[in-house]
């Protein structure tokens, strides 16, 4: 097993992987900021400098708009101020790989050493992730403008032993998921309590996971709209390469050069009209767009993934340094508006993709459309329904989707008293785009069994090398469907496929 250290960028694949256990090491590199950090921030607390102890946010003061009282004396009694109040959540809990991943961004910002946390807690959270421990944490009560405050205090909190959290799958009181996984509970004080819910990490976590899914489907239908055009017997010409250099927009050219290579080979039938629909000739185009659009959905996971998230931080003097005296800035580094931004485009792009997928699942199974193939591609219509059921089904994917594309980032309402008078609601925003990027694969896995059927019932089979490999490759794993039977898991099955296998 690899080991992922806390020194350098962390990606989305890493995050990927976290779901299942991973070795997460704290290197010297690391070790040594967070030693600074923390001696800094006891020398600020505790007036080491000669001066008198500053006051810190979250440390000796109450929190959110109880800043202005002072906080509870003791170290213990300031966790417990930090975390007791933030269990409000509410709803279904997250998803696995987004709690676990949540926590290993919230581990690597902590071990930049400007958070003022102790190495015993950085090291704490990273053997956890060796193990299955997983915390329970309820879907909603984050704005994602102090960060996640509620979804993390719930995983703070199962990490302490109290609440809930999962090991292997089984649900169960996290002080007995943390024994069963070989873990002590965390012992914090207020300014780790804080550091650890004072960031954006859940909303990073479900928008980097959302945005992959929603790549792999934008490679998936590239793949399939040229086997579409293949097995129809379409021309080309739309994917000319003069005619999208001069559309202007680099999406469309790049995404126009793959789907040239994926379709090297093809001989038109010559029976096609000399236009063919929107979602054949316009599919560079609407593809391109989506890529340079995730072009920017791409450079803000990128800089969430390597940016530190909270407040306030400490600035200890470096050896090199010619400033006099470190400082401590109380600021708004947890103010998720660009991944709510962020995941509002990438709804977008998602809707658009579906659209695509529906609307050539329906020309396919229309025979004024697909070349004369037999209605909802049914071996023996009325006998058979073929993809009826299929058909409809993507139309209600489509449905929801669209249902869940309305933009967050923009909805801000005041809450705290208005201490947080403008919010991003980048978790909804986020959380909705990683559910929306299922829906959007089961889309693609729709197409794809489409697509196979359709040779069956007199499709021709691909010209183009690529495009018959990827039909074969969906063969395997999809009988014909002839009689009819449930395709529930014959669309799942295509849908895990597209996900995993290298497409042009």
């Amino acid at each position: 097993m690899d080991a992922v250290p806390l020194t350098g960028p962390l990606d989305s694949a890493v995050l990927r992987r976290v779901a299942t256990p991973l070795i997460v090491t704290v290197d010297p590199e690391a070790r040594a900021r967070l030693d600074r950090g923390r001696r800094f921030f006891h020398g600020l607390l505790h007036g080491d400098s000669g001066g008198d102890a500053s006051p810190i946010y979250g440390a000796t003061t109450g929190f959110g708009a109880l800043v202005g009282y002072a906080g509870r004396p003791g170290e213990a009694d300031q966790c417990d101020n930090t975390l007791a109040h933030l269990g409000a959540g509410q709803g279904p809990d997250l998803p696995h790989e987004i709690s676990r991943a949540a926590l290993l961004l919230r581990t690597w910002s902590l071990a930049q050493g400007v958070s003022g946390v102790s190495a015993e807690v950085v090291d704490r959270l990273a053997a956890m992730f060796a193990t299955t421990f997983s915390p329970a944490i309820p879907r909603y009560g984050s704005v994602g403008a102090s960060g996640d405050l509620i979804p993390l205090a719930y995983a703070t909190q199962a990490l302490r032993g109290r609440g809930h959290a999962y090991v292997d799958g089984r649900r169960m009181p996290a002080d007995e998921a943390l024994t069963a996984a070989g873990l002590r509970p965390l012992t914090l004080d207020g300014r780790d309590a804080l550091a650890l819910v004072n960031g954006t990490s859940v909303t990073t976590a479900a928008l980097a996971l959302a945005r992959d899914s929603v790549r792999g489907a934008h490679r998936s239908l590239m793949a399939l709209t040229c086997l579409l055009a293949d097995l129809l017997g379409c021309d080309p010409g739309f994917l000319d390469k003069d005619l999208l250099r001069v559309y202007g927009h680099p999406g469309a050219a790049d995404v126009g050069a793959r789907m040239r290579r994926t379709l090297t080979g093809i001989r038109p039938s010559g029976t096609r009209p000399l236009q063919e629909p929107y979602s054949i000739r316009c599919a560079p185009q609407l593809l391109g767009a989506a890529e340079d659009a995730l072009c920017y959905v791409d450079a803000v996971v990128t800089a969430d993934l390597r940016g530190v998230s909270d407040n306030p931080l400490f600035f200890p003097v470096l050896p090199d340094d010619d400033a006099e005296k470190g400082k401590v800035v109380h600021g708004g580094n947890f103010f998720g508006q660009p991944a709510a931004f962020a995941a509002d485009l990438l709804a977008s792009v998602t809707a658009q993709l579906g659209n695509l997928a529906e609307r050539q699942l329906d020309l396919l199974t229309d025979p004024a459309r697909n070349g004369g193939l037999p209605p909802m591609l049914a071996t023996a219509p009325g006998l058979q329904h073929g993809l009826q059921g299929v058909q409809l089904a993507s139309t209600a994917f489509v449905a929801e989707i669209r249902r869940s594309a309305t933009p967050a980032g923009m909805q801000s309402l005041p809450t705290n008293l208005h201490n947080q008078d403008v919010v991003p609601f980048g978790t909804q925003a986020a959380l909705r785009s990683y559910d929306m990027a299922e829906l959007l694969g089961l889309l693609s896995g729709s197409l794809a069994l489409g697509l196979r059927q359709a040779v069956h019932v007199g499709a021709r089979r691909p010209t183009a090398p690529r495009c018959a490999e990827l039909l074969d490759a969906l063969m395997e794993v999809i009988p014909p469907v002839e009689p009819d039977r449930p395709l529930d898991a014959d669309v799942r099955a295509a849908a895990r496929l597209l996900a995993t296998r290298e497409l042009p």
